[in-house]
């Protein structure tokens, strides 16, 4: 099976879970014996040894482009608005990010094509249109999840539903996304097929002793500061906390619009002490975070699933997760709160906290269940559906 794959992050240069997902997904499928061909903006940071890692059957090719992770459009005008190279606005680029597609399809020899979330369903679209090869398009968020359901960008949710009628298939992340997929677009259930995301199982580094650990109990945020992560309700929560447990710290690890209010949130709510700001990790740091914290906690207003949790429990560290999570489909040894009820959050952090057995009981469980949550299972999914699809072309 060869398949074109169309996408906009990955690793070694990754900012948030989609570019975690593509990497274990194309290695699993590499494994697999899928022939790959994965085309990415600018993929200059992509070498030839990282490529071994990914798998034998993988080959980069790189449209230059300005698309960047997680950029919005508002935030691309201001960056790209002088640029004679590039498009305009993101919606422009987007467009040109597609026309250089059509133009690989052109060349390449592949069964079947895959894409990554609306960034990239247009070049998905016009692949389809020279090749006239079956189109799967994989949902990782939606315009609702990232902006919880306010201030909808109408471009974006027209891009997502264009690219899932037109598609053959839709892969989903999560039961919760593909809920949302044929909720608010509209979309065939019989249309839309569940992968779940895994974690991969690295070997962990020996335990480090940190010195802020001596005196004190660590929470953990880790994740892009936005309004779809819940860093506020974060904070809330917090504050509940040191109300009873005076000498816990909270660890906040990411970047985003939101971390300015954060920091001031937290200062105005008599915090400053208690509230730490790492700014955005990458490699070894995000393992070193993890290790620090005696919890965990993933309060999403909206997640179409968070594989920060799975890499947590792979870490041996106690997870608290919101409902509104897919990952909380398939993780059952950890604590599950809505994000909204601070109260409810607040005291779970502290049960995690005081409590040994509760989270010796939580880690040792939560190792064996990932046992279960692979990469490869997850790749096999996929393949399956290729073969429907090419077997229905």
């Amino acid at each position: 099976m060869k398949v074109l794959m169309f996408g906009w992050e990955f690793p070694p240069q990754s900012t948030g879970g989609l570019g975690t997902a593509c990497y274990g997904l194309t290695k699993a499928l590499s494994h697999l014996g899928v022939s790959i061909t994965l085309v990415l903006p600018t993929a200059e940071n992509i070498n030839a040894d990282f490529l071994k890692v990914v798998g034998a059957n993988v080959r980069v090719k790189a449209i230059k482009s300005s698309l960047r992770p997680y950029v919005s459009a508002q935030h691309y005008s201001k960056s790209y608005r002088k640029s004679t190279l590039y498009g305009r606005s993101l919606f422009e680029e987007v467009k040109r990010y597609a026309e250089a597609a059509g133009e690989i399809a052109a060349e390449e020899d592949f069964d079947i094509i895959h894409c990554h979330d609306w960034l990239t369903f247009e070049a998905g679209l016009a692949a389809k249109k020279v090749s006239g090869k079956p189109l799967i398009v994989h949902v990782h968020a939606t315009e609702f999840d990232r902006t919880g359901g306010l201030g909808v960008n109408q471009h974006v949710y027209d891009s997502e539903r264009k690219g899932m009628e037109k598609a053959d298939y839709v892969i989903s992340v999560s039961r919760y996304t593909k809920n949302k997929i044929v909720s608010h677009y509209g979309i065939s259930p019989d249309k839309v097929h569940v992968v779940h995301n895994a974690v991969e199982k690295t070997p962990m580094r020996q335990l480090e002793e940190f010195a802020l650990k001596k005196h004190n109990k660590i929470v953990l945020f880790l994740g892009r500061i936005t309004l779809q992560k819940g860093p506020d309700y974060f904070l809330y929560a917090a504050r509940k906390v040191l109300d009873v447990e005076p000498s816990a710290k909270f660890v906040i690890s990411g970047s985003g619009d939101m971390e300015e209010f954060i920091i001031h949130k937290a200062a105005e709510m008599g915090m400053s002490q208690s509230v730490l700001f790492t700014g955005f990790l990458t490699g070894k740091d995000v393992e070193r975070a993890y290790q620090l914290a005696d919890v965990y906690v993933m309060p999403s207003v909206s997640e179409p699933f968070g594989i920060t949790a799975l890499e947590a429990m792979h870490s041996k560290t106690p997870v608290i997760v919101s409902k509104n999570s897919g990952v909380s489909e398939v993780a059952t040894h950890c604590l599950k709160v809505d994000f909204w009820d601070t109260d409810q959050l607040a005291n779970k952090i502290i049960g995690v906290l005081r409590y040994n057995p509760l989270r010796q009981t939580m880690t040792e469980n939560a190792e064996t269940e990932l046992l279960r949550i692979s990469w490869i299972n997850s790749a096999k999914k996929c393949v399956e559906l290729y073969n429907k699809a090419t077997s229905t072309a």
